[in-house]
């Protein structure tokens, strides 16, 4: 089996106009995860939580003291679901994605099937994901400062024969914030998953046992790197949304 294949988009099946692909199918196994796994872990069975909900307490505690309230001060609360959400929906399809779900089928069943990939290494996965934050920096600004308000402290205070073109460049610049946040995520979950291609690889060319038992161990070294960067990644997705709806709802930003 190609390893390719798991960052590859597939049809699974079409019902009419509508098409169903793999990486659909890991977006809807992500959410049912999530659905499930957390509402279990933050039951409070004991004054103090422990185990897996703490885990997932303290994340929820850093990412709003540490990361959102900076930027967001007293709106914190107002904006931190968004951010919870957006974290571990990334986190959960990020860890998914490196689960060789292909080859695990493969060895019960020895049938080659492509039913799911990593979805968050699909530019349009990304770019959808980028599309709700960027939508969100426009909707918390004019809901804070009002319509007018908002597009009139888009353009710096400058003499007026500059105040188009400046209101034009800053309007531009958060279209490059919603690019820069589908792009750095698709490339380095991509990035990850074509490094494994090459080190799988080289243990199946590799005659010599020492440099298969070499390459072996590089590929477990960077699927360890690949957890690491697959909770940096989730982590930068959401700081970087955070600030881009902290200059849109301060007014002196």
């Amino acid at each position: 089996m190609n390893l390719l294949e798991e960052i590859a988009s597939k049809t699974l099946f079409n019902w009419g106009a509508f098409r169903f692909t793999n990486h659909m199918l890991m977006i809807l196994m992500a959410s049912i995860a999530l659905l499930v796994v957390l509402p279990l872990s933050i039951r409070r069975k004991a004054l103090v939580p422990h185990g897996f909900g703490n885990m997932i307490e303290a994340i929820c505690m850093f990412l709003r003291e540490e990361v959102a309230r900076p930027f967001l001060h007293d709106r914190t609360d107002k904006y931190i679901s968004y951010l919870w959400t957006m974290f571990f929906f990334i986190l959960t399809m990020n860890l998914l994605g490196m689960i060789p779900f292909n080859y695990i089928i493969y060895l019960f069943t020895r049938r080659e099937v492509h039913l799911i990939g990593a979805a968050t290494a699909n530019i349009w996965v990304t770019s959808a994901l980028a599309f709700f934050s960027f939508s969100l920096f426009h909707v918390a600004g004019i809901h804070e400062q009002g319509f007018f308000t908002y597009f009139k402290n888009l353009s710096p205070r400058v003499p007026w024969p500059l105040m188009p073109f400046m209101f034009c460049m800053e309007l531009l610049s958060t279209f490059v914030r919603m690019f820069s946040l589908a792009v750095r995520l698709f490339a380095n979950i991509l990035a990850g998953h074509l490094l494994l291609f090459v080190l799988i690889n080289l243990i199946l060319m590799f005659k010599n046992p020492a440099a298969g038992v070499g390459s072996v161990i590089g590929y477990v070294l960077m699927s360890l790197l690949e957890v690491f960067v697959a909770f940096l990644q989730s982590y930068i997705f959401t700081f970087l949304t955070a600030i881009f709806i902290g200059f849109a709802v301060q007014p002196e930003h």
